[in-house]
């Protein structure tokens, strides 16, 4: 009796497409926190504080939770001991300094 090979045929189970879709939104590729340089931590450090001393508008890339975000508004206050920077918008956001990833002045 010889056997047909049927290749990953036989292990595919079979799926309704809204449960593709499903998995498809619970399995989003997750992104690691980039490591900043030196460089790179001084340049952010000059453009906050620039910006909060001119008060012009920025555009932040800031890390959270796998994924990179990107804000614009007008920065409020930097609390260093505290760990974050208060960014206006309509919103108002409250973001940690050790998640910046990029300032832009805009």
């Amino acid at each position: 009796m010889e056997v047909q090979e049927r290749g990953t045929m036989r292990w595919v189970s079979p799926m309704l497409p809204e449960h593709v879709e499903l998995l498809k939104e619970v399995f989003v590729e997750y992104k690691e926190k980039p490591i900043l340089n030196e460089q790179k931590m001084n340049e952010i450090d000059q453009t906050l504080k620039y910006v909060l001393k001119h008060q012009v508008n920025i555009e932040m890339t800031y890390y959270k939770e796998g994924e990179f975000l990107t804000l614009s508004g007008k920065l409020v206050r930097i609390d260093q001991r505290k760990g974050y920077i208060v960014l206006w918008n309509e919103d108002g956001f409250n973001i940690s300094l050790t998640s910046i990833i990029d300032v832009e002045i805009v």
